[in-house]
């Protein structure tokens, strides 16, 4: 069966999967936590062969991270199911409820989005993540790995879909595309591929939203920032930046630019320096940063990028109007931090910065669904439309208005026979 005809049949299953019950689907769920533990030892030893190839074929470090799958990587999944479980059921909530005249009554009611397509690189756990979440939501999911783990993917999508169908979820909640060309074979499927989530390299994500017609939600980049405000605390400043750079480099919410405001810049840098150092963190930085601190040159138009590496880009600001006026041109709108001890610059920081996460005193490393008690993430959006930063299950649902009448029509209204009398309930 090819992608297209897999993908018809998914759509016809995704009113079923929007029909379980909350009740039903957390029963999935938990199946799938238990299937998860219970077969854990052919998950490691599927990851390790994936491994062992990855290193023979020179994966760089940064990506080697993203693709282990251990006992760490088990706890967290299964613990963010056991938190989805716990959280209110998504769907069928009344967001609205007005009488628009008496015995006509509008509801506005959430719904699922349906098949959702979801390609990403590298990350076996986000393949836990993201088809947990669509059980939740009530998606179909369709899902395509990175190549570098499929043996570990393969064992996974089995064991979760497995579980889930056996306790009476639809048998099209879930497929699994493992060919390369069936990317380009979903990218065509507008006609049952209700939304599209990318999660990978800039390069990946830019040819997923210029080859498809389905609406595409992600981000391409993960250049963040932290600006250090001359009202700044040094002990809540250093540990903060060391955490953002190193706590996990490869992520899309590492920090990447650091912006320090002149007047601290000469007391500060030094111990900004040594700490970073002893971290085995490389400082790239402007010629005036380079007067201060050891670092290698860089130009204006090198600040967009981002690195996924021990190595960040340093420069001078002289308040924090032009920290914002840094951020709004070289970042990814992702998540952007001030460093400040004063309330008030913190608001014009966090009113003027066009990012989903804008945070003070605080690492970047939060921009996470798990970590915002959403359970899990399908990934974060640095859209505007329907879902912005980490995507959960709110991001997986969309609404549906419902109007119950007595055989009011249309006309009796527009010749003025009747009249609205709009009243929320």
């Amino acid at each position: 069966m090819n992608m297209k005809e897999a993908t018809k049949r998914m759509k016809q299953d995704s009113s079923k999967m929007a029909a379980l019950s909350g009740e039903q689907r957390n029963k999935a769920l938990e199946a799938v936590r238990a299937a998860l533990l219970e077969k854990k030892e052919e998950i490691f030893l599927a990851n390790e062969e994936d491994m062992k190839a990855a290193e023979e074929a020179g994966i760089a470090p940064a990506v080697m991270k993203r693709l282990k799958f251990d006992e760490h990587k088990l706890e967290d999944v299964t613990a963010g199911i056991q938190e989805l479980i716990k959280l209110p059921d998504p769907l069928s909530k009344v967001q609205l409820a007005r009488q628009l005249d008496e015995g006509l009554e509008l509801y506005r009611v959430s719904c699922p989005i349906g098949v959702i397509g979801i390609i990403f690189e590298a990350r076996p756990d986000a393949l836990v993540q993201i088809s947990s979440l669509c059980l939740k939501s009530g998606n179909c999911a369709v899902l395509k790995g990175g190549k570098e783990t499929a043996r570990t993917n393969k064992v996974l999508f089995d064991i979760i879909y497995t579980a889930a169908v056996q306790t009476g979820v639809p048998e099209g909640c879930m497929l699994q595309a493992e060919l390369h060309n069936e990317i380009d074979e979903l990218l065509s499927c507008h006609e049952s591929v209700d939304l599209l989530i990318p999660r990978g390299s800039n390069q990946f994500v830019q040819y997923i939203m210029n080859h498809t017609k389905i609406p595409v939600m992600g981000h391409a980049d993960g250049i963040c920032h932290i600006y250090v405000d001359e009202e700044y605390d040094e002990k809540k400043a250093i540990p903060v930046i060391i955490d953002a750079k190193t706590q996990y480099t490869a992520a899309c919410n590492a920090v990447e630019t650091l912006l320090i405001h002149r007047k601290i810049a000469e007391k500060f840098l030094p111990v900004l320096y040594q700490e970073l150092t002893e971290h085995k963190v490389k400082v790239r930085g402007t010629e005036e940063v380079s007067r201060i601190i050891p670092c290698e040159l860089m130009g204006e138009e090198e600040f967009n990028t981002e690195y996924l590496d021990l190595i960040v880009s340093v420069k001078l600001v002289e308040n924090v109007q032009e920290a914002v006026a840094h951020i709004n041109r070289f970042g990814s709108h992702h998540t952007d931090c001030i460093i400040t001890e004063k309330k008030e610059t913190a608001e014009i920081f966090m009113q003027l910065v066009d990012s989903a996460g804008v945070y003070q005193n605080c690492s970047t490393r939060f921009a996470d669904g798990f970590r915002y008690g959403f359970g899990a993430e399908v990934g974060i959006s640095t859209g505007k439309i329907h879902a912005r930063g980490p995507v959960g299950l709110e991001g997986l649902v969309t609404y549906k208005y419902k109007l119950f009448g007595q055989g009011q029509i249309v006309g009796d209204y527009a010749e003025g026979r009747s009249n609205f009398h709009f009243k929320d309930m």
